[in-house]
């Protein structure tokens, strides 16, 4: 059976890397296959969770020398179909996403296009949402393209806010109600179509 053979870039403790492992592990990537995980940097949690799930991990440090061209060596390498972008802090560039062949998607802890863009990461996107007073965040997978939270929306799925919230207490309930749902039904989607495609060119 034909599957899509899918990256995913990390920069931290891997734990959106973590529910597409579960997801694999119970069947529900049916149309994909994790096939290579890149940290951008040494240590960090997400490589154990790689290395424990039996899949081929690469250190690339993002502030080294040709960090973008190391990782399209790595995907080619790899013949990767799809990347996924889970928690991964960088951004990468247009000539990137226009040499990677295949469609690369990204989480990000926000109702996109609200508390995105370039400087909205981690605890400051939650912290954003408390400062304007929002009553309901959530989070979003979308393509990637060359503008940073810009690309066309896959999913997304709305999380309340609740009073007395802190950043720290607002990340945690979008991660375990959104984030980690989403993106395993997203790569799960992307992925079927990768191979409805390849099956039409067979």
């Amino acid at each position: 059976m034909l599957t899509a053979r899918i990256a995913v870039l990390v920069s931290g403790g891997g734990t959106n890397l973590q529910a597409l492992i579960d997801c694999q592990a119970r069947g529900g990537l049916k149309s994909g296959g994790l096939s290579l995980v890149i940290a951008d940097k040494a240590g960090v949690g997400a490589i154990g969770r790689a290395e424990s799930a039996g899949i081929p991990c690469q250190v690339i440090p993002r502030r080294g020398p040709d960090f973008e061209g190391k990782v399209l060596s790595a995907l080619e390498a790899h013949r990767i179909d799809m990347v996924v972008l889970a928690g991964f802090l960088g951004i990468l560039s247009g000539g990137f996403v226009r040499s990677f062949p295949g469609p690369i998607i990204n989480i990000h802890p926000a109702l996109i296009p609200s508390f995105c863009g370039k400087g909205f990461y981690g605890l400051r996107v939650h912290q954003a949402a408390l400062d304007y007073g929002v009553k309901v965040t959530g989070a979003t997978v979308h393509y990637v393209n060359e503008i940073p939270d810009g690309g066309k929306i896959i999913l997304q799925k709305a999380v309340d806010v609740l009073p007395g919230d802190t950043p720290e207490m607002l990340q945690r309930r979008v991660m375990e109600q959104a984030e980690w749902v989403l993106l395993p039904q997203a790569a799960e989607m992307v992925a079927a179509q990768i191979v409805r495609e390849k099956e039409n060119t067979l």
